[in-house]
């Protein structure tokens, strides 16, 4: 019943998607990289969450919760406060500019080299972190709710790369001939799907604890697991309660100001006003996402008495526990094209980076825009192939799923947003400043990753010489040996900026910069946008307050 229900979902959605795009021409750039410049607020803000939302997010961040509890929300819901900063300011500059990708953005600022590396940063974020982790992480819940090593008779790693393989494939048959609007269309359905599905867990999880009764299962996960529900981690916690201020908001603005997957499903808005209304939306919709991608791992810590022998089991396990079959098979296709979508988007702006900004400087400088698409497509499906092979090796990162990709997005976060920010607030600063800050902030913060453990054994050495042996404060030894992650991102970025406004100073540029307007759409701003932004910030740190 569960695979009936599954199959017959993803293929309505695929025929949706299809009828939806059956007019849209995806030979022109605009057709194909922005949907037409068509999309209306509900799309963008569907297409926005279903993106960011996907089952590394979902199975990650909860396998998170089922460690650490409630402090993990911080990544959705400081991700609402980047939102908002993002439509109301950044989002207008972008979109006066008639710009399809942020390294066009970096071209018209700085030059044309730094564009290229630009594009190759993007590239090798989507192509060696993002991608591969969509990949197994989605492989993942699949195996685990399904049980599918003992359906296929295969080994747990085995079927990781069968699925792995499987949801790739499809994944390349809807982005890279499907375009961004049969991406976005088929985002919206799911995720209305995924909300639906996501709440359902949470639902039937607190009736499971209850006996029947949702409230009293709340009140009893409330009541016997307190350590779960406070959002000030400490040093030893994956998100100390300090690193909000620096490294978080840095992750954040990164990912929803200047991360050209998330980006491009606004630039194919129909209007600024649309742009801004969708991105508000999906802020607010963002502050309410931990019931989905946090409760349910507090509640599978209840339920499971903690006992899994992986925290990033904790979700599949947990909706294997309380759903009926008939859902399960609902439950799956939602997060089916919620992976999907997350993969494609990504394999859709990888194309796009490729066709627009690589392909014509490097490959074909006369290509007609036609070409320069189809070349795209091309990139797109040897990046897919390359994060399909990549993909089953996951399993061995060390830290958590959630916790491996933002750590592994660091070394890029850090360097595009300082180029981005300075590059919009200064006039002078030289393309020679992007270029050193885009290799030596990769290089700076690559360093960090190899220093830290090296720290940490001679922190836990010295203090095992000294006679302490508590385990609880061992572990407080290693976390504050040297800097979190997080404190390393807000440290190097602000080196980065110090580097960028240095060689300003010192070689400015000889022509002032003077920002292009291209009316493309209209821009005309939402009116309400700084009211609804404020209040959207007002409801985040008002819920910080009541944890």
């Amino acid at each position: 019943m569960g695979l009936i229900t599954f199959l017959g979902f993803t293929l309505l959605v695929a025929g949706y998607a299809w009828w939806k795009t059956r007019g849209t021409d995806e030979k022109s750039a605009d057709g194909y990289y922005l949907g037409g410049r068509s999309l209306g607020a509900l799309t963008i803000a569907g297409s926005l969450l279903l993106t960011n939302l996907s089952a590394e997010q979902i199975v990650g961040l909860n396998g998170q919760a089922f460690s650490e509890g409630i402090l993990v929300m911080a990544w959705e819901t400081l991700a609402a406060i980047a939102m908002v900063i993002t439509a109301v300011y950044f989002l207008p500059k972008y979109m006066h500019k008639g710009i399809t990708t942020i390294p066009e953005f970096i071209e018209e600022r700085f030059d044309e080299n730094t564009k290229a590396i630009l594009s190759i940063l993007f590239l090798i974020a989507f192509g060696i972190v993002l991608l591969p982790t969509i990949l197994y992480s989605g492989s993942l819940a699949f195996s685990t709710m399904f049980d599918l090593p003992a359906l296929l008779g295969l080994s747990d790693g085995a079927t990781i790369t069968v699925c792995v393989w499987t949801i790739g494939i499809i994944g390349i048959i809807y982005a890279i001939f499907g375009g961004l609007k049969a991406v976005a269309v088929s985002d919206l359905v799911n995720a209305i799907g995924l909300l639906i599905g996501g709440l359902l867990i949470p639902y039937f999880g607190l009736k499971l604890i209850g006996d029947g009764s949702m409230v009293d299962g709340l009140d009893i996960l409330w009541t016997e697991n307190q350590d779960k529900f406070d959002v000030t981690g400490d040093v030893t916690s994956s998100i100390p309660v300090g690193t909000i201020f620096t490294g978080m908001m840095i992750a954040q603005m990164y990912y929803w100001g200047t991360n050209q997957a998330i980006l491009q499903r606004v630039f194919g808005a129909k209007s600024l006003k649309e742009g801004q209304k969708g991105m508000m939306l999906a802020a607010f919709v963002k502050f309410l996402i931990p019931i989905i991608v946090v409760l349910p791992g507090i509640i599978a810590w209840h339920v499971f008495q903690g006992d899994l022998s992986s925290a990033d089991k904790a979700y599949p396990e947990l909706v294997k526990e309380v759903l009926p079959p008939a859902l399960v098979g609902f439950f799956a296709a939602v997060l089916f094209g919620a992976v999907l979508s997350s993969f494609n988007s990504l394999l859709n702006s990888s194309a796009t980076l490729f066709g627009f900004d690589l392909y014509k400087k490097f490959f074909n400088r006369e290509a007609s825009e036609h070409r320069a698409v189809r070349a795209g497509k091309f990139f797109g499906l040897g990046l897919a192939i390359v994060a399909m092979i990549i993909a089953p090796f996951i399993a061995k990162a060390p830290a958590g799923l959630f916790d491996y990709i933002q750590q592994a997005l660091g070394s890029l976060s850090v360097p595009i947003l300082a180029v981005v920010l300075v590059g919009i607030v200064t006039k002078r600063v030289p393309a020679l400043g992007a270029k050193i800050v885009m290799i030596a902030g990769v290089i700076m913060y690559v360093a960090t990753i190899f220093m830290r453990p090296s720290y940490q054994e001679a922190a836990l050495a010295e203090a095992t010489a000294a006679g302490i042996s508590d385990v609880a404060q061992l572990a407080v030894i290693k976390a504050e040996a040297f800097p979190h992650f997080l404190h390393v991102m807000g440290i190097l970025f602000v080196v980065n900026i110090i580097i960028m406004l240095i060689v300003g100073a010192v070689k400015p540029k000889t022509d002032i910069y003077v920002p292009k307007q291209t009316q493309a759409i209209d821009t005309t701003p939402w009116k309400y946008a700084w009211i609804v932004g404020g209040l959207i910030v007002l409801l985040v740190l008002s819920t910080y307050l009541i944890f």
